[in-house]
């Protein structure tokens, strides 16, 4: 079990370039990987300096191509089938917060670390209908901003970072993290995939 997750996170860092793209889009669509693409990009660029601007352009690109397939699926599952999914109260919570001010709400879910709910912003705004096109230029550039920052970080404190990374107190809180975010993971999708099906019952029944 210990090798299979050393496996993960080693795969991810010889991907290279490819390798924040990929978590990227999972990361921004239904993977539950709180930081999963910010420590992976730190870890790069503090290894490679070089490619900083292609590590932030394919990280940033990664998470666009999440948002695109997360925005789709809430689409389809449209007003009342998000609702079921978030539950009423953090549904309207969000739908009174969004209002007018949904690109400014989408910029702060790409900025705000978790437990800021990215995924449930992005599916309520999306369900709601505010412009694809707007949504995924505004994620482009606000992950592009955070991005840049965090590899600023990297390049600065790389060496730290990486010696804190080498240590078996850090593989085994990693391990333990993402256990529980494929958990998570598992759940969130199960519950996506009941309230879809629950949707489909009713309107059968209608």
């Amino acid at each position: 079990m210990v090798k299979f997750f050393h496996l993960i996170l080693v795969f991810f860092i010889h991907l290279g370039y490819f390798g924040p793209l990929l978590l990227g889009a999972f990361d921004s669509s239904f993977l539950i990987l709180p930081f999963g693409n910010d420590l992976l990009v730190v870890s790069l660029i503090a290894q490679h300096h070089k490619g900083f601007p292609w590590y932030v352009l394919a990280a940033s690109v990664g998470s666009t191509i999440g948002v695109l397939a997360l925005s789709l699926v809430a689409r389809k599952f449209g007003e009342e089938g998000i609702r079921k999914v978030a539950g009423q109260k953090k549904f309207d919570r969000l739908k009174h917060h969004l209002g007018e001010r949904s690109g400014l709400a989408v910029v702060v879910a790409c900025l705000a670390p978790p437990p800021f709910p990215f995924t449930l912003v992005i599916a309520v705004a999306s369900a709601l209908d505010y412009a694809m096109w707007k949504l995924l230029v505004i994620n482009f550039f606000s992950r592009v901003g955070r991005f840049i920052i965090l590899g600023l970080l990297a390049i600065k404190y790389g060496k730290q970072f990486l010696h804190i990374v080498h240590t078996d107190a850090f593989f085994w809180s990693m391990v333990g993290f993402i256990v529980l975010c494929l958990i998570a993971t598992g759940y969130s999708v199960f519950h996506w995939i009941r309230s879809s099906r629950s949707g489909k019952k009713e309107k059968a029944a209608a």
